[in-house]
């Protein structure tokens, strides 16, 4: 099968039917296991998904437009995501203490630093690109 009969294929199976758009979803990121475990990466399989779906997007073999019910679905539901960690704080109630404050702040701390260092490296490229567009237009 040709990429473009490929893409014709998954954008009609897939387009309007959000239970095979959440399937997609679930088997990239099955797949994204798979390889991240069968090579050792140390990057996790959700992460392996997520790039592998952004290739799918990007080169156009799925458009953006088929996935959005099914991950709308899957952000409706995303408080369900959070309760188990809401139960383990109910169990553990040294985190409702100092240890949770201690905790909360780490968390907060790293979060800081990690929106800062995001800032930076995107003023840097910002920069960089702007420089190198002003020599392509001196050039």
């Amino acid at each position: 099968m040709t990429k473009r009969k490929t893409a014709i294929f998954l954008h009609k199976s897939l387009h309007g039917n959000r239970f095979a758009q959440v399937a997609l979803i679930v088997l990239l990121w099955l797949a994204g296991e798979a390889v991240s475990r069968g090579t050792g990466l140390p990057i996790p399989g959700s992460v392996l998904g997520l790039f592998a779906l952004l290739y799918l997007l990007i080169t156009g073999t799925i458009r953006l437009s088929t996935m959005r019910r099914g991950a709308n679905v899957l952000l409706a539901d995303m408080l369900l995501f959070f309760v188990p960690a809401v139960l383990a704080v109910l169990d553990h109630s040294e985190f409702l203490g100092l240890v949770g404050l201690k905790v909360l702040a780490v968390i907060f701390a790293g979060t800081l630093m990690v929106m800062c260092m995001t800032a930076l490296a995107v003023d840097v490229g910002y920069r960089l690109m702007l420089r190198m567009e002003s020599r392509h237009a001196v050039s």
